[in-house]
């Protein structure tokens, strides 16, 4: 009986031996990854996949989130490494990352030249509060990475900042980014034949200082030239985009014609229109301005294409603040902040790929867009006014005296107006029936009445694309920098998301979609039952390792005494 049950053992022995070995040879040769996680956090989108695989060379990281830091912190430490780990398992050792502390020096001159060295890299800092034995101290920190292929290095904001939201949701908001951020730097790095966008010029575009910053975010992904259209008909010839922004004059039939087939024949086209000529240049001078109508025509042009952007102005509660003069202190001016109901505040509408955990856009004398039944245009709106706005039709007396008065949510009865508006479809030409049948026919001409599936972005307000420059020295803020608030708002991520988005052939943007939960301990209840949770805790395990000893040695009594 004895040799009998030997020889079982060792069979199982050895059948579990030839089973891990025989799986470890099928794995070879078969490879299989399973999520179980709810929202599938593990699993990457094929398109990062893809170009996880088709690396040629290393990627190289440095990630700053090393040190003494709070939970939330450490969290999105983890959650970073992991991400990396699981971008090896498709690109092995194409991807090399080491974790770095910035403040390790205990020379803080030297931690200093550290600190300089990576805001100048592109990375923004954190002061955070740290508890110490001798109290709090401050910390800086910088939650980023910066990655480095072949002899270019870009820099990786790891932690969104969020207007009005919690640490913990911009917590979950980074970590629900990390594929986007990494795979989309990776794609930056490594991408060698970029798409041409034009920044289109003549009717009193914003110029090139005025949207320098946008400009150089956009050259990361593609090459980015202006362009004069001047009836030029292949003026927009191997361009795969435009960009129509804060124009003040009339486009002529021609120029409109040839943009009108760009995007018959495949063009992107981000319209950055202002309905109402409104600036605060004039308020300036005096307290009081006109709100006019801006003639461009292509208010037929956009209405072809699917909306229409109405001749008034967007006020808002949920507004920004400018600073007024509010007395002086010998000759030096007193400044007080004051919300501008005319610069509204809009914050992501739905849950788009573009606007997905998007930090709040500051617009400046924006205008409502009304959307269009066009069965062949599908439309999204991106962003859109508050529940507490109005809007105010042309022409419109701007006067500064109602920062003096606490605006009335009563009188703001209009909610979500749309500001943004993304148009997806298969567009009709607005000069459709409208030329002669001779140039219609024109092969050089080569006229398209109907465009194949395309898109584009209108946004009813110029001012979005604008950066903030010093006058005295001509220093270029960052896009949705305010300088006087210094607030970092939304308007850079917003703009580049759309226009990746437009040209996105890769598929990488639909990555900004997915839901991550992190399941935090609710802090009231951990708090009121702390004793309870922690004698379950401590004292649960083991006394269930008494019980299951107590029960073992039951058991083998009980066995023993009957077969006695």
């Amino acid at each position: 009986m004895k040799n009998k049950n030997k020889l079982n053992s060792f069979i199982q022995l050895f059948t579990g031996i030839a089973i891990v070995v025989l799986l470890n040879i099928i794995s070879n040769f078969v490879f299989s990854r399973f999520d179980l996680t709810a929202e599938k956090r593990y699993s990457l989108s094929p398109a990062t996949k893809k170009l996880l695989k088709d690396l040629d060379d290393v990627v190289y990281f440095k990630v700053y989130l090393e040190g003494e830091f709070p939970a939330g912190f450490k969290k999105l430490r983890k959650e970073t490494k992991e991400m990396l780990d699981e971008f090896r398992i498709y690109a092995g050792d194409k991807i090399q990352y080491t974790f770095i502390n910035p403040s390790q020096y205990k020379d803080a001159r030297k931690n200093a030249e550290v600190y300089e060295q990576l805001y100048k890299s592109g990375l923004l800092p954190t002061s955070l509060q740290v508890k110490t034995e001798g109290g709090e101290q401050s910390q800086i920190i910088f939650p980023g990475a910066l990655a480095t292929y072949h002899n270019q290095t870009f820099p990786i904001q790891l932690l969104k900042d969020q207007i009005a939201t919690g640490s913990e949701e911009v917590l979950n908001a980074s970590i629900e980014n990390l594929e986007f951020e990494l795979a989309s730097t990776i794609l930056k790095l490594t991408t060698k034949v970029k798409d041409k966008i034009a920044f289109i010029e003549g009717q009193g575009e914003l110029d090139a200082k005025e949207t320098e910053d946008f400009t150089k975010a956009l050259q990361e992904y593609y090459i980015v030239d202006r362009v004069r259209i001047n009836h030029q008909l292949f003026a927009l010839r191997g361009y795969k985009a435009a960009i129509i922004a804060k124009p003040d004059s009339v486009f002529d039939e021609k120029d409109k014609y040839i943009i009108d087939q760009f995007v018959m024949k495949g063009g992107k086209i981000l319209w950055l229109i202002d309905p109402i000529l409104a600036s605060m240049d004039s308020l300036t001078k005096s307290n009081v301005t006109l709100g006019i109508a801006n003639n461009l025509n292509i208010e037929d042009q956009l209405f072809k294409y699917g909306v229409r952007l109405n001749t008034n102005l967007i006020t808002d509660v949920q507004a920004a603040p400018i600073p007024i003069v509010a007395g002086y202190q010998g000759n030096k001016p007193q400044y007080k902040f004051y919300p501008w109901v005319y610069f509204p505040i809009a914050f992501p509408f739905g849950n788009h790929p573009i606007v997905k955990n998007l930090n709040a856009v500051k617009f400046e004398f924006a205008s409502g867009i009304d959307t269009l039944n066009n069965k062949s245009v599908k439309k999204t709106i991106l962003l859109a006014s508050s529940q507490y706005s109005k809007p105010l039709n042309t022409p419109i007396r701007i006067d500064l005296s109602v920062l003096r008065k606490e605006p009335n949510p009563r009188e703001f009865n209009h909610k979500n107006i749309p500001l943004a508006v993304l148009l997806e479809g298969e567009f009709e030409s607005v000069y459709k029936n409208r030329i002669t049948p001779d140039i219609a026919s024109s092969d050089e001409i080569s006229f398209k009445e109907n465009g194949k599936r395309n898109a584009m972005i209108v946004v009813a307000d110029g001012d979005i694309i604008r950066n903030q420059i010093q006058s005295s020295t001509g220093k270029v803020y960052p896009l949705g920098f305010d300088r006087y608030t210094q607030q970092q708002f939304g308007n850079k991520t917003f703009l580049l998301n759309c226009m990746n988005y437009l040209l996105d052939d890769s598929g990488l943007i639909a990555v900004r979609t997915r839901d991550i939960q992190i399941r935090l301990l609710d802090k009231t209840i951990l708090q009121s039952q702390k004793l309870n949770w922690q004698l379950i805790c401590i004292a649960g395990p083991i006394l269930s390792i008494v019980l299951f000893g107590l029960l073992s040695l039951w058991k083998r009594k009980k066995k023993y005494a009957t077969a006695s």
